[in-house]
């Protein structure tokens, strides 16, 4: 088959090619499959970060104690993120690779959710930092299969016409995810068990829901792909090279989800330290700065990808978001109330939806290789994992530089923001 010649159908057995390209444009998606796509893309973000916001940042520190809380955490969560980095993009090969009855995607979605939530049942039973570190890499990488077969379906299902709207849509859905987490922390506060679980268990219905409902892109086994050790090494691998404006994607998106990852991984220490907040009100606090962010966020992601779709432009509305947020982490830097801390967030959450809704459009716009979406997005979301790795590592050091001073750390999150406005000034395939 030539190149070039290959995307999804769903006819015939599933001994024939049956992923073609269409000549015809894609019809447009209806409401049900958006709605059912939402909720689940939602449910896959509520069960990574609800521990990644609160319970594990707090189990950890119910094993150590404060002081040695930051630097077991920055264990637990470089390691994970460290090995999210290489589970994204293999997950996503080998559901691009997937010839079963089922689906390409299906499959995954269902072993991720299934695998990550024993993972987080580790965490929530662990009697020490190790096992806590065995059960948060179990959960990082099968929730790294079922994210990477989840966002392969917006390439795969959604028409390039809709894609600033279904991405907008999409944008709200970690901010939606972060304040659903914290408030389940918060409702199931003083069971331990009940606050890591209930958001694998609500978010895994939605998930089979759609798994179950989704018209499934299937792989005839007389095209499956060849195996080599050439194509493996080349799951964790695009050329700069030949494919400058995917590079500079990944190198805005990378910065730009550093500076968030600062955010999240320290906001607790951030308001127990800087701001003086008693422990037991961390929860409540995070949960209170995550709404206020997240409401701002839901506004400006789908107005933002509506925008997108109309204008047909991607960069300046991905240039803008980078440079307001960067401006969120300077306000966050020079708090020192609470109060400040919320219109940090509340500043942050318009660059965040903004960025988070254009800019997955635009790199579905980017793509190297269309037929192999999975894995090139699974090469992106190391843009993703990787700064949930470094930020962790980074902190204690830019902490120890700046004495001691959280505004110190929040203001360097702010400088690797403004630094993802200017990368990706250079992608050219979109305006």
């Amino acid at each position: 088959m030539p190149e070039g010649s290959v995307t999804s159908t769903r006819t015939g057995g599933p001994d024939r090619a049956v992923v073609e390209r269409e000549l015809a444009p894609a019809p447009r998606l209806g409401w049900r499959f958006i709605t059912l796509y939402t909720l689940a893309y939602m449910s896959t973000g509520l069960v990574f970060l609800a521990p990644l916001l609160v319970t594990l940042a707090l189990k950890v520190n119910s094993l150590v104690g404060t002081q040695q809380a930051p630097k077991n955490l920055a264990l637990v969560a470089a390691t994970g993120s460290f090995l999210a980095m290489f589970a994204n993009p293999f997950f996503g090969r080998m559901s691009d690779r997937t010839s079963s009855a089922l689906g390409m995607r299906r499959p995954w979605m269902v072993i991720g959710l299934a695998g990550g939530s024993l993972g987080i049942l580790v965490v929530a039973v662990a009697p020490n930092i190790p096992v806590v570190l065995v059960g948060w890499c179990l959960a990082q990488l099968f929730f790294n299969a079922l994210l990477a077969a989840m966002v392969a379906v917006l390439p795969d299902q959604v028409p390039a016409a809709q894609r600033g709207l279904v991405a907008g849509i999409l944008g709200v859905c970690v901010p939606i995810a972060s304040v659903t987490g914290t408030f389940f922390v918060k409702l199931f506060s003083g069971n331990q068990l009940a606050m890591f679980l209930a958001p694998c268990a609500i978010g895994g219905f939605f998930i089979l829901v759609f798994a179950a409902s989704l018209d499934d892109r299937r792989l005839g086994t007389a095209v499956k792909p060849h195996w080599s050790l050439r194509e493996f090494a080349s799951t964790f691998y695009v050329s700069p090279r030949k494919c400058p404006d995917f590079a500079w994607a990944f190198a805005s998106r990378f910065l730009f989800l550093l500076a968030y990852a600062f955010l999240t991984t320290y906001q607790a220490y951030f308001l127990l330290d800087q701001v003086g907040s008693d422990e037991g009100d961390v929860p409540q606090q995070i949960f209170l700065g995550t709404l206020v962010q997240s409401a701002v966020v839901v506004v400006a992601s789908v107005m933002g990808g509506r925008l997108s779709d109309r204008t047909g432009r991607r960069k300046v509305f991905v240039l803008a978001a980078s440079v307001v947020y960067g401006t969120a982490m300077f306000v966050v830097a020079v708090s020192s109330s609470f109060n400040g801390f919320l219109v940090g967030m509340a500043v942050g959450g318009l660059g965040f939806g903004i960025y988070m809704a254009v800019d997955l459009a635009l790199v579905a716009d980017v793509l190297p290789d269309k037929d192999n979406a999975a894995k090139d997005l699974g090469v992106l979301n190391i843009a993703g994992a990787l700064p949930f790795s470094i930020a962790p590592a980074l902190g204690p050091a830019i902490l120890a530089i700046g004495g001691g001073s959280y505004r110190v750390l929040y203001a360097v999150a702010g400088v690797c923001a403004v630094m993802s406005a200017v990368a990706i000034l250079p992608v050219r395939r979109v305006r």
